[in-house]
């Protein structure tokens, strides 16, 4: 898979074109980290040079300080050159106790116009390439799940349509982190894409058994997010490692350690096997995993670049740990 860094792929059935490996800038919303302006702008202009060309990017990331961070570097280059996305489905206010913004979730039809509004303030562009429904799924809302769905449907989904019919948006679809709520939506909007974190990796792979043929099917495409299941796919060090962001459960340690004694059978990173790895699947048009620094930046394209050969994906699927696409 030689130069994938650089590859781009038709997002859907739209006319943009977008980069295998793209940049998803949580990180830089990270309260924790407190990532500099002059920081998050050095790299993502490292990001750009080398070859990057699509940015993710969300209001919820360190409450607007990612789309801040985002528009900031971005906003010097030419605005035809690369795709943005970001989310709707938060809106973000001003605390009443404290100087920081209270998160509100929003699902109604002026709450994602609202939303895509405040957005391009932030980012201080004209437009987003596409906007994405954020998290209507049970990962996220437990019980109340149904009930946002439903809001949803009825709200912002229908918005976000109007919105790429209007021409002011290029694409929409929904960024969530599990596949079921997907089809759900699939069945009732004609989507152009899915942003699917943590749910289609070398740990997991139920997304092929329907909903990955289902999008190939009408041409929906899917944009990969955890690429490393928020760590553990990316780590050797148990104490640390973490699985959908909480500390990674001794089977899930387990599993990810004997598909890396495999890998380093074949001599390949099993974080270019989890970066690769996707993207054999035909709906599969790019992933985008986080960078805190230039060095996490640089190391994610030469694995993205690295070669695989097929045999690892025979073993790994003999072994009945990932399936072969």
């Amino acid at each position: 898979m030689a130069d994938n860094s650089k590859s781009k792929n038709l997002l859907g059935n739209t006319r943009l074109k977008i980069s295998e490996l793209g940049f998803g800038s949580a990180p830089l919303g990270s309260l924790r980290d407190n990532i500099s302006v002059q920081d998050a702008e050095a790299l993502i202009d490292n990001a750009f040079e080398m070859g990057i060309r699509y940015f993710d990017t969300a209001p919820l990331y360190g409450e607007g300080r990612s789309e801040r961070h985002v528009g900031n570097a971005l906003k010097k280059f030419n605005r035809k050159d690369y795709l943005l996305s970001t989310k709707a489905g938060r809106l973000l206010r001003a605390s009443n106790t404290s100087n920081t913004f209270d998160v509100v979730y929003d699902y109604d039809y002026q709450g994602a116009i609202s939303s895509l509004e405040e957005s391009l303030e932030r980012l201080q562009l004209e437009y987003v390439d596409i906007l994405l429904c954020h998290d209507i799924d049970v990962w996220t809302h437990k019980s109340k799940q149904p009930q946002i769905f439903a809001q949803a449907t009825q709200g912002i989904l229908p918005a976000l349509l109007d919105l790429r019919e209007k021409g002011r948006i290029g694409a929409f679809g929904i960024g969530v982190n599990e596949w079921q709520v997907c089809e759900q939506v699939i069945e009732l909007f004609d989507i152009d894409c899915i942003l699917l974190a943590g749910r289609f990796t070398l740990l997991e792979q139920e997304a092929l058994d329907s909903l990955l043929p289902k999008c190939a099917e009408e041409k929906i495409s899917i944009i990969i997010g955890g690429p490393y299941n928020s760590g553990l796919l990316a780590t050797t060090e148990k104490n640390i490692a973490t699985y959908d962001y909480r500390p990674a459960s001794d089977q899930k340690w387990n599993q990810a350690q004997a598909i890396r004694a495999i890998c380093d059978t074949h001599d390949v990173d099993i974080r270019a096997a989890a970066l690769q790895y996707p993207l054999r699947h035909s709906s599969v048009v790019s992933v985008i995993p986080g960078a805190k620094n230039i060095d996490e930046l640089k190391m994610n394209i030469q694995l993205m670049d690295h070669a695989i050969p097929d045999a690892l994906w025979d073993d790994l699927d003999d072994q009945g740990l990932t399936r072969k696409i």
